[in-house]
C-alpha cells in the first residue's frame, strides 16, 4: 500500500474546517478520509474501519480530543495528530505526554498540516508516496491499482484509458490536440483514428464524470482536442 491509500479520520466540530481538510486531502490524492463533528461519530466510525491515521480536536462538543484520545488508544496502536486552537504549553505537553505524534495549533498552514501527516505516516508505516493518486473532481485516479475509484463505485482503467488519462492528466488545463492523443495512444500510427480516440473518451467519462453525457472535466475544445480540468 502507498502513501495516498491510508486510510484518515478528521474529528473536529467546525464544519468549515471539516470541509476545507477533507476536500485539501482528497484534492493531495488520499482515497479514504472520513469526517466526524463529536467524539460519538468518532467512536462508531473508528469501531468500523481500520484506519491509519486520526486527526483530533482537543475540544469537542460531547467530550475532549484528551479522553477520546484514550479510548482510541486502548483498541489501537494509530497514528493521532491533534488539531486544536489551544496553543498554552500545558495543552501542548498534555497530548504529546499522552503519546499522540504530533501537535497543530490552529490556524495552520494548509501545506504544514499535509508535510506533517506525511512525516508521521511515513514513519510509522514505512510507506511509499511515489506513486500519488489525482483527483478528478469526485473521482480519485488510483494509479498504482489502475482504476477510477467515485463515492459509489470502481473502474478498472484499461491499458488505453490508463496511458490516454496519465497524458490529460499530465496536461491538465491545457488543450491536447487530436493528433497528441492519437500519438500517445498509437505511436506507430497504426490506428490513430479520431473515431477510435472519441471512443476512449467517452469511456472515461463514463467512469470519471457525474453526467458523461455533460461532461464538467473532461472536456472538448471543438476543432481543437480535448482537455482536462
Amino acid at each position: 500500500m502507498n502513501l495516498y491509500e491510508s486510510k484518515i479520520l478528521l474529528v473536529d466540530d467546525e464544519p468549515d474546517l471539516l470541509q476545507m481538510v477533507g476536500e485539501l486531502l482528497k484534492k493531495e490524492g488520499y482515497v479514504h478520509v472520513d469526517l466526524a463533528s463529536d467524539c460519538c461519530t468518532a467512536k462508531r466510525m473508528f469501531g468500523a474501519v481500520e484506519y491509519h491515521m486520526v486527526l483530533l480536536d482537543v475540544m469537542l462538543p460531547d467530550g475532549d480530543g484528551f479522553t477520546l484520545f484514550d479510548e482510541i488508544r486502548r483498541v489501537a496502536e494509530v497514528p493521532v495528530i491533534f488539531l486544536s486552537a489551544r496553543d498554552e504549553d500545558t495543552a501542548r505537553l498534555k497530548g504529546l505526554g499522552l503519546g499522540a505524534d504530533d501537535y497543530i495549533t490552529k490556524p495552520f498552514l494548509p501545506q504544514e498540516l499535509l508535510l506533517r501527516i506525511r512525516a508521521v505516516l511515513r514513519r510509522t508505516y514505512h510507506m511509499e508516496d511515489i506513486a500519488k493518486n489525482d483527483v478528478v473532481g469526485d473521482a480519485v485516479i488510483n494509479w498504482s491499482a489502475g482504476m477510477v475509484q467515485t463515492p459509489d463505485s470502481e473502474y478498472l482503467l484499461t491499458a488505453k484509458e490508463y496511458v490516454l488519462l496519465k497524458k490529460l492528466c499530465e496536461n491538465r488545463g491545457r488543450i491536447l490536440s487530436i493528433n497528441t492523443l492519437c500519438d500517445t495512444l498509437w505511436p506507430d500510427g497504426s490506428y490513430g483514428y479520431e473515431n477510435s480516440l472519441m471512443v476512449h473518451i467517452r469511456r472515461l467519462r463514463e467512469k470519471l464524470e457525474k453526467n458523461p453525457s455533460k461532461p464538467e472535466h473532461l472536456l472538448t475544445a471543438r476543432g481543437l482536442g480535448y482537455k482536462l480540468v
